[in-house]
């Protein structure tokens, strides 16, 4: 009981909370043409880019890694081989603090080989296995893991767990043609398309689901059949959805983060002339620093209630949104 009363107070007194930071890792594997590469190291540093600027994260937490630094030795700080990404998720780990968000975005080309989906690098790949492993070097940290290339959804259900939103560009590891994600994916999150509710910011629920829809567009713009259908799971279970925000199911950690130098919510452009706006954005913050301080608090809590408790607020939080949406559409 005095350890349940700790953490509730820990939660009623959670703001204010020092900000936690974002981090940020891309990674190009094996382009296979010189087209290719252009295109991919042009998505790539699109995003690097905007995180650095748009987004305000500071040079020191995004890491690019590429098959061919000499690219732009100016952007790109190591080679994507097997070494090169541990030694960069090694850094990260080093610099995260608890609470902190990592976000890990692949792309380039996937494959599969006996059953089993790889991400191409320049020598050998790393397994499903191996990326768990690595990504494992966050448990008290919030990951979003997103691999945009083909047969990436057969990496999904290995990669899923506690804290962490995987996306995948396509459904399964079948869906074996290059893909188009990428490139919609960056550009929801490197411009203001991808802010779907309008509030200034662009949640990995909403880059999610305005890349999907990109892509759907551009295959009947082309006429061609669509090939890949991106899938996303933030619930643990390693079911993707392509349509999350269903009550109950994928899409509410999604919803809850952002591409950002601190986690801490930011008012949108209509806030300042409207209080009842402002009042429901802090409300909103409030509620992101006690998901901050639940899962700060995780290894003192029974499991079960530690996700019953993370569950109500993530649903909390999805409301909040819902309500600033339709606040800043009147």
């Amino acid at each position: 009981m005095r350890c349940a009363a700790a953490i509730v107070a820990l939660l009623m007194t959670a703001s204010p909370a020092a900000a936690q930071d974002s981090h940020l890792l891309v990674i190009v594997g094996l382009s296979g043409s010189p087209e290719n590469g252009d295109m991919f190291h042009r998505w790539a540093l699109s995003l690097v880019e905007a995180a650095e600027g748009r987004h305000g994260l500071p040079a020191e937490s995004v890491i690019y890694l590429s098959e061919d630094p000499s690219r732009d030795p100016k952007h790109i700080d190591d080679r994507s081989t097997r070494e090169g990404i541990r030694a960069a998720v090694e850094r990260i780990a080093t610099r995260a603090r608890p609470g902190d968000h990592v976000f890990i975005v692949l792309i380039g080309h996937g494959a599969s080989a006996q059953g089993e989906a790889r991400f191409n690098l320049p020598g050998p790949d790393l397994s499903a296995r191996e990326y768990a492993g690595l990504l494992g070097r966050f448990g008290a940290q919030t990951v979003v893991f997103v691999n945009t290339a083909s047969a990436s959804g057969g990496l999904v259900a290995a990669l899923a767990g506690r804290d962490r939103v995987v996306i995948a560009a396509t459904r399964h590891e079948g869906e074996r043609n290059q893909t188009r994600f990428g490139e919609f994916f960056v550009e929801a999150i490197a411009g203001a398309e991808g802010d779907i509710d309008k509030d200034g910011r662009v949640s990995m629920a909403e880059a999610f689901t305005w890349a999907q829809r990109r892509v759907t567009e551009s295959y009947k713009r082309d006429g061609q059949l669509q090939t890949e259908h991106a899938t996303l799971d933030d619930d643990g279970d390693g079911a993707g959805t392509d349509a999350p925000g269903q009550s109950g199911g994928d899409g509410a950690l999604a919803r809850t983060l952002f591409l950002s130098a601190s986690v801490d919510g930011r008012p949108g452009p209509n806030a300042a002339a409207d209080p009842a706006l402002r009042a429901l954005y802090e409300e909103q913050r409030a509620l992101e620093q006690r998901v901050a301080a639940l899962k700060a608090a995780r290894a003192k809590m029974d499991p079960a209630q530690y996700d019953k408790e993370l569950e109500q607020l993530l649903v909390a939080l999805a409301r909040k949104s819902r309500e600033i949406s339709e606040r800043e559409k009147r």
